[in-house]
């Protein structure tokens, strides 16, 4: 058995804040933030626009490039830590959303690295026959939880969802390396370092949403190094080569971050997606938005290897490789 990507989409808010306009709310500039950030500018929810509704839209784009329907689909899984409610989880309102009455739905809350947790989540499901076809959504409204009067955290993060639909194959092929598929999947944590980036709320600890609050410079340290090695462990455990890889599509935190981690593996800087001057950081939503983009412009094509990685909170982080 092998998980297959059938269909991907992706949803941004019509509103974009730039970098002039985060001028006048906090003491930074275009040229400081882009600089630092390599952020142009960052879509932002409409006031009544929640999560579940930028994830529907998301799932619906996925489900049309896959040619399926809700019908189709079994399991939903949403990676957010910015859900509509405390519960009940943000997935199970987009099932309804879809107008599904089957199947299950459940959330995934590992922060920036949600989206690859979902898929090594996911993936696990679909191989062992806990499912057939899934739906799994990165979704965020991290504009929810910034302090819009902290330059360090507000003009890094931004709003938006991605999507994928996957699939159990079972094929004569499975254990071909040129079958497509997830090849393999690495997630890893470390709460030591959970004070390094966190919100400061919660309903046990304080009843109230929070703010968001970040050690930037720890934070970057660690993102490199992890980030970096993660992905060698990955492509080690799938029986890869790192120069045989073709597209590498990362969190979309920072590009100094993306240039660093591509340096250490001396990767080339084309080979690297990047859409993090136009959708800032959308936490869980940052790798399968960048992998859509880079689907619908033609960089990634069928048959292509395909590495993604991501970092986040907690800390957590993890890595994953497929043939798309």
């Amino acid at each position: 058995m092998r998980s297959v990507i059938r269909g991907i989409g992706s949803f941004l808010p019509k509103r974009v804040m730039t970098n002039a306009e985060m001028a006048k709310l906090v003491d930074t500039s275009d040229a400081w933030i882009q600089e630092r950030t390599g952020i142009r500018e960052r879509h932002i929810a409409a006031e009544g626009e929640f999560t579940s509704d930028l994830g529907y839209a998301a799932g619906l784009a996925a489900l049309a490039d896959a040619g399926m329907t809700a019908d189709d689909i079994d399991l939903i899984v949403v990676a957010t830590s910015t859900p509509d409610l405390t519960f009940p989880s943000t997935a199970t309102i987009i099932q309804e959303k879809l107008g599904m009455r089957h199947g299950a739905a459940f959330d995934v809350q590992a922060v920036c690295s949600g989206f690859i947790y979902g898929l090594h989540v996911t993936n696990a499901l679909l191989k062992s026959g806990g499912a057939k076809r899934a739906l799994l959504i990165g979704a965020e409204t991290f504009s929810r939880i910034l302090d819009w009067t902290d330059r360090g955290t507000c003009v890094l993060f931004g709003d938006g969802a991605g999507a994928v639909v996957m699939e159990a194959v079972e094929s004569e092929d499975a254990a071909n390396g040129d079958a497509s598929g997830i090849l393999q999947t690495f997630i890893r944590s470390d709460g030591a370092h959970r004070d390094m980036l966190y919100v400061d709320g919660g309903p046990s600890r304080t009843q109230t949403v929070g703010h968001l609050r970040m050690l930037g410079n720890q934070v970057f340290k660690h993102a490199v190094t992890d980030i970096a090695q993660v992905i060698r462990d990955c492509a080690e455990q799938a029986n890869v080569e790192i120069d045989a890889i073709d597209w590498f599509v990362p969190h979309q935190a920072n590009q100094r971050i993306l240039s660093a981690v591509a340096k250490r593996l001396k990767l080339r800087p084309e080979q690297v997606v990047s859409t993090v001057a136009l959708h800032a950081n959308t936490s869980a939503a940052s790798v399968p938005l960048a992998m859509d983009v880079a689907v619908k412009d033609g960089r990634i094509k069928k048959g292509d290897l395909v590495m993604l990685e991501a970092f986040g909170g907690g800390f957590t982080w993890g890595a994953a490789l497929l043939r798309y």
